[in-house]
């Protein structure tokens, strides 16, 4: 059908953009911990409407006690861990930084792909590694002012730590999510269709993410922001916008794409999130762009895109 996975890959990464920028308005709003709670609340609510479309019943199919394990240890680390460290990287350095760093999470899969699925790194992972880096060390490296030839971080220290916590997290939680995947299709109780697979693990990803960012919340602020944003016809629409266009569209689009198109193709033209938020951070944050961050973003997309192409 033409280019149409290309352009659905495309519309990917655009809704990983807007997704990006709501989440760093939504956390200076409303805070980190109450923007994760009810935007974990809000996924489930449409992972069981689009259940109950498809199949009858909003609960996703039954499998093993280990598939479910294993997808609650991924949503412990993707999410709680994950998007925790993500969206607090988004207030100190600004979404479009914290886009950049995530441009590792492919890095860290692999590396967790061979460690624990035996999933061989070939040279061209090397170099898809290096470039990566190289592209982020571009964007977050300057010159220092008081040595010409001495380089420094143009970026908090903590920024980083947090922005590369999120892209281990991610990393090592895509590759949970897929062991406990694996284990779901081996123990169905009834065949179901592939492509409700991935929301079905997110379904229980979610779960945990809920739990365990509502545990957060009750002892680090208590019950009270969460009440103040649940009354806020702004925060509530902020935080529906971010489901809507975060997990539930963008992980549905992203399935549909690799049914016209190579994973390859696709996989690349989804990470270009990195570049397409450069414009928008800019006019909606005021967030000063150099020439360096923007080649520095190219490179690190670049990199990305040599994981799945060469």
């Amino acid at each position: 059908m033409g280019y149409l996975g290309e352009f659905i890959s495309i519309g990917v990464a655009l809704s990983w953009t807007v997704t990006a920028l709501l989440s760093e308005y939504g956390s200076r709003r409303m805070g980190n911990l109450t923007l994760n709670v009810m935007r974990m609340a809000l996924a489930l609510l449409c992972s069981g409407i689009l259940f109950w479309a498809v199949t009858g019943s909003p609960l996703p199919a039954v499998a093993s006690s280990e598939a479910y394990g294993w997808m609650l240890l991924s949503g412990v680390v993707g999410y709680v861990i994950g998007d925790y460290c993500l969206f607090q990287c988004y207030l100190i350095i600004g979404s479009r930084f914290g886009q950049l760093f995530m441009t590792l999470a492919p890095v860290v899969a692999a590396v967790m792909a061979w460690l624990t699925l035996g999933q061989r790194v070939g040279w061209q992972g090397a170099v898809a590694m290096a470039v990566t880096l190289l592209g982020i060390a571009i964007s977050v490296l300057g010159r220092s002012e008081t040595g010409k030839h001495r380089l420094t971080l143009k970026l908090p220290l903590y920024g980083i730590l947090f922005a590369t916590g999120a892209a281990v997290c991610q990393g090592v939680g895509l590759v949970l999510s897929k062991i406990g995947m694996n284990h779901y299709e081996a123990t169905l109780a009834q065949p179901c269709s592939s492509w409700l697979l991935p929301f079905y693990a997110n379904f229980f990803r979610c779960v945990a993410g809920v739990i365990g960012f509502s545990l957060l919340l009750r002892w680090r602020e208590g019950w009270a922001p969460l009440r103040k944003a649940v009354a806020d016809r702004v925060s509530i629409t902020t935080a529906s916008l971010t489901t809507i266009f975060g997990p539930f569209i963008g992980v549905g689009c992203s399935l549909l794409a690799l049914q016209y198109t190579g994973a390859g193709v696709a996989s690349t033209l989804m990470a270009l999130s990195p570049i397409f938020i450069i414009a928008p951070s800019r006019w909606l944050f005021k967030q000063p762009v150099s020439i360096g961050s923007v080649i520095g973003a190219i490179i690190s997309v670049g990199g990305v895109s040599l994981f799945f192409l060469l």
